[in-house]
């Protein structure tokens, strides 16, 4: 029996999302799942030309537009960048965010990356999911949220290039093949021109979009198809043990076939 879920996909800046994990967000939604796209920041220092107000109502634009190619929402938390920290304050104002949002499956940046933004999202997310289901951990709200009656199953998406800061790789534990909507994800990546545009001035090529192909060419041609993502399932205890992401989508996490897409 088909059964709807809830699935956020929460990173630190908007195009994380698209490079990481947005193919595999487009096969959800297709199977009729609400897909929301979160962001930590609204990216209000990528930029060399403009203020940080500025480029940060121009790049939560972007996000929504990329969002619409899929049919989710998005919504930003309002931190800024390079200023996440894995503090009192921060992880209340997470934790009422995964409330709010009531997911049932999360997406998250990868508790080892190259940059402090992506692995203090990774804690507080993390920490959240916990956090969510304790109905005296307020969060200091004038309209809090209700505690969830679960732990969401929590997912971490690849670091940038699958290195760790020293660039060693760092492995997944399964694949989604995203070969079929790997052209929307890569029109969702284009949504953000403010920093294909600054890449293509820096470097003089189209870095952007063909460092999201490659990276989903060398996951793909790991498990025999054209175009994948990778993930780890965060199994700590309590939290979820059973691949639900797998199931929705119907894969079996190694480029076959499995499972019971959409239940």
């Amino acid at each position: 029996m088909h059964t709807k879920k809830r699935i956020l996909a929460i990173h630190a800046h908007p195009d994380d999302v698209e490079f990481q994990c947005a193919g595999t967000l487009a096969l959800l939604k297709q199977a009729g799942h609400d897909v929301t796209i979160a962001t930590m920041t609204p990216g209000d220092c990528g930029s060399a030309e403009h203020d940080s107000e500025a480029i940060a109502a121009i790049r939560r634009g972007e996000a929504k537009a990329a969002a619409d190619l899929i049919e989710a929402d998005y919504v930003c938390l309002e931190f800024r960048d390079l200023a996440i920290f894995n503090d009192d304050d921060s992880r209340r104002r997470v934790t009422e965010a995964v409330r709010r949002l009531r997911p049932d499956v999360i997406l998250t940046a990868p508790p080892v990356d190259y940059l402090c933004d992506h692995e203090m999202t990774s804690l507080l997310v993390r920490d959240a999911c916990f956090a969510a289901g304790c109905p005296n951990y307020a969060t200091r709200l004038w309209d809090p949220s209700k505690a969830l009656d679960h732990i969401p199953h929590l997912y971490f998406v690849d670091a940038l290039e699958g290195n760790d800061r020293d660039g060693r790789p760092l492995p997944v534990a399964f694949h989604v093949d995203v070969t079929e909507v790997f052209e929307l994800k890569r029109q969702m990546l284009a949504c953000h021109a403010s920093q294909r545009e600054w890449l293509l001035r820096q470097h003089g090529i189209d870095e952007y979009l063909d460092s999201q192909k490659r990276w989903g060419e060398i996951r793909g041609a790991e498990i025999g198809v054209a175009a994948a993502e990778g993930f780890r399932q965060y199994l700590g205890h309590p939290y979820p043990h059973d691949n639900r992401l797998l199931e929705l989508l119907g894969q079996d996490g190694r480029g076959g076939r499995g499972g019971s897409k959409g239940s």
